[in-house]
């Protein structure tokens, strides 16, 4: 049985399914899921069929296409409706986004400005978080806790079901970034668990951090802190007047949580970035159909692809605090002239110095960003390509900046639907070809950007790399001079010993709190990490290895319950730093290429890096 063939699940209803198991059944219920996966699958509407035996058959019913409520799940067999299948049906389906809002709410659907009676707004006027509030925060705290001290491969159906009940808390008690956060640490365990190539161990502790510190933060937050700590339940989009918009490029949206689209970039004359979107359940195959669908903004009539080559003029435009257009009633748009990207006020983009784009960037892909804050996490450069490079993870290119930085460039999205590793694969072919491109920072030691959009290589127009197709004869005179590859990315950060620190953080994940405190001494992990300057990073480093090893016993020499909150807190405050410090170095790799001997990184350890640890500590 492919998962994705299932409906997605409300998280109220997986939690409720478990809670209601027996205790011998929840011991079972791991392997449930595991042998239910395996049997074949039958949808008939809005209703799937799951062959559990010659005998007996599951039924998911999920009018609307979300499974919302526990009746909705019916078993044949002679132990329903308390057996276990049908936890472990709704266990191994997908878990449905939260309504009010999806995450790229198509354009025709967005929402008008939130008025002064949206309960999101009234909350916003506390000064602090209520008790109803703290105390689902804490649930969120104690479930990431168990996640932390479980691992993943502890970390089953039981524990998982605890997380869904805490998020669907969560976001009933207004807290919309800490369910949000839950949910997507769910999603990252059942990849995980599968061996679902995609998945990848920095995203779960990115996830998990983001609850854990949104759940700390929710309790001890106030004023403007607490209110980001809430996060919004509805995207707020305020009026903007008249706007002039020239088309940057069109990307296909691809989630994990089964919804495809396209969102088209477009800029203002004052270079402001927005984005209008249309995203919807439907995977890879509706983000490469919505891309020659009409725009759902005003009178036009333009389609995505169209609109990212072309022009608008908008009047009564709104627009959400991190760009996204809305397409209320008053919205009105009519097709203009665009703009290449070597004319004004596009060529604009291009201008600022890649210090200063990444910079930007990081500020907007930081783990502590505020969500609903603005900025883009995109780059504007003038490359000359170099080659092919091969890595553990796959093959990128390597291209040489203007400013004399080199810049690995990787693809987006390796589903074959989609033309990005085609393209990337073609324009490696073509060393010695300068080009303008757009592409998304990769937070890394080294410069690295995800390829989203380039200028024609012969220099006609412009190359949606996700959704159009090259073709060699698109490409360049072959006996363009070739130019050598440059040794492995050096950059501030190629030699931190930072790593040590890191890959304990992601080990505690993986393998849970037991495999962590049986490393016994690092004393020589720590002497390295001393000797480069980051004496805060051994400090965290030894503070958690002695967390993990630490456990009480009673009167009888027997062990006694794990603090798994004390754990917690220190895998934190050790995320939270390698976080600072790796978007630090980042931002140093970017800076431009000197002559002489490189200046040392300015590392945040005796700075703001000792603040965050102290700062999650307390």
């Amino acid at each position: 049985m492919n998962d994705d063939r299932l409906p997605p699940v409300a998280p109220e209803v997986t939690a409720t399914l478990v809670e209601n198991l027996s205790p011998r059944l929840r011991k079972r219920l791991d392997a449930a899921v595991t042998k239910l996966g395996a049997r074949p699958t039958h949808r008939d509407g809005d209703t799937v069929t799951i062959q559990v035996d010659d005998e007996t058959e599951l039924r998911l019913h999920a009018p609307g296409g979300v499974v919302a409520t526990a009746d909705a799940i019916t078993c044949g067999c002679l132990l329903a409706p308390a057996c276990v299948h049908r936890a472990a049906a709704a266990c191994a389906a997908p878990t449905a986004d939260p309504p009010p809002d999806l995450a790229d709410r198509p354009t025709g659907a967005a929402p008008e400005p939130a008025s002064v009676t949206d309960p999101a707004s009234s909350l916003s006027s506390q000064e602090v978080a209520s008790p109803a509030q703290r105390a689902a925060a804490d649930a969120l705290w104690s479930a990431g806790a168990a996640v932390l001290e479980a691992g993943i491969d502890g970390a089953g159906a039981v524990t998982q079901s605890a997380l869904l009940r805490a998020a669907h808390t969560a976001r009933i008690r207004h807290l919309p970034r800490a369910a949000g956060a839950a949910l997507s640490v769910v999603t990252l365990l059942r990849a995980a668990r599968a061996g679902d190539p995609s998945y990848r161990t920095a995203d779960f502790v990115t996830a998990l951090a983001e609850l854990l510190g949104t759940a700390h933060r929710v309790g001890t937050a106030s004023g403007a802190e607490l209110d980001a700590a809430r996060g919004r339940a509805r995207r707020p989009y305020s009026p903007d007047g008249s706007l002039r918009l020239y088309g940057l490029f069109t990307e296909p949206v691809v989630t994990d949580s089964g919804h495809g689209g396209v969102r088209t970039w477009v800029a203002g004359t004052d270079g402001r970035l927005f984005t209008v979107g249309d995203v919807a359940p439907g995977g890879v195959g509706r983000a490469v159909g919505v891309a020659d669908r009409a725009v759902r903004l005003g009178d036009t009539a333009l389609t995505h692809r169209e609109l990212g080559r072309a022009g608008l003029a908008v009047s009564g435009a709104t627009v959400s605090p991190d760009g996204r257009l809305g397409a209320g009633k008053g919205v009105k748009a009519v097709t203009a002239r665009g703009a290449a990207w070597t004319e004004m006020p596009l060529a604009a983009l291009w201008e600022t110095p890649p210090s200063e784009q990444a910079a930007r960037a990081l500020r907007s892909t930081s783990r502590n960003a505020d969500p609903d804050g603005g900025g883009s996490d995109l780059l504007f450069l003038d490359v000359e390509l170099i080659g092919a490079v091969r890595e553990s993870a796959g093959t990128c290119l390597l291209a040489l900046s203007e400013s004399g930085i080199a810049v690995r460039l990787a693809v987006a999205d390796d589903d074959p639907a989609l033309a990005h590793r085609d393209n990337l694969m073609l324009l490696a072919a073509a060393p010695g070809t300068r080009l303008r491109i757009i592409g998304r920072l990769v937070p890394a030691p080294h410069p690295r950007l995800t390829l989203l959009a380039c200028a024609h290589p012969t220099g006609g127009g412009t190359i949606d790399l996700g959704l159009d197709r090259l073709r060699r004869a698109d490409l360049p005179d072959p006996a363009a001079p070739v130019h050598p590859a440059p040794p492995q990315p050096g950059g501030p950060g190629a030699h931190s010993p930072l790593y040590l620190l890191e890959r304990r953080v992601e080990q505690t994940v993986s393998a849970g709190r037991a495999a962590l405190g049986m490393l016994g001494d690092v004393t020589a992990e720590t002497r390295r990490i001393r000797r480069a300057g980051l004496p805060t990073a051994a400090g965290l480093l030894t503070a958690l290895c002695t967390s993990a090893a630490q456990r009480e016993r009673d009167l009888f020499g027997r062990l006694l319950p794990a603090d798994t909150d004390s754990f917690a807190t220190h895998w934190l405050t050790a995320a939270l730093y390698t976080a600072a410090v790796a978007d630090s170095l980042c931002a140093a790799a970017w800076e431009p290429v000197r002559e002489g001997p490189a200046a040392a990184p300015s590392v945040p350890d005796r700075g703001p890096g000792r603040a965050v640890a102290q700062t999650a500590q307390h």
